[in-house]
């Protein structure tokens, strides 16, 4: 059984015991996390499509920890002119382990 979900503006296709990386969010108290907006669900034979987000399909899991992702590293030049800049970024994610996908 599997799922595609929407979390911020971006979408992961997920079954049960998946880990996923998603953009910062508030960490609830139980450290539990429930997604609502769930495109497409599937349990081998029948595939439910969403129009755009089902009603009967609820993916929940835990969160594992708050992490940081790859460096990236920004850099501008410009030829003859003595002009250089580097800068980096580490995106900040919350590590989810899937743990039931619900489809009623």
């Amino acid at each position: 059984m599997y799922a595609v979900i929407q979390s911020g503006s971006k979408q992961f296709q997920v079954s049960k015991g998946d880990t996923i990386d998603i953009d910062l969010i508030d960490i609830p108290e139980t450290r539990k996390v429930t997604f609502q907006k769930v495109l497409l669900c599937s349990d081998g034979k029948k595939n439910v499509l969403g129009a755009p987000y089902l009603d009967n399909c609820i993916v929940s899991g835990d969160i594992v920890k708050e992490t940081k992702g790859p460096k990236v590293i920004s850099y501008r030049y410009k030829r003859r002119k003595n002009y250089q800049r580097k800068k980096g970024h580490r995106q900040n994610f919350v590590r989810v382990h899937i743990t039931d996908i619900q489809l009623q």
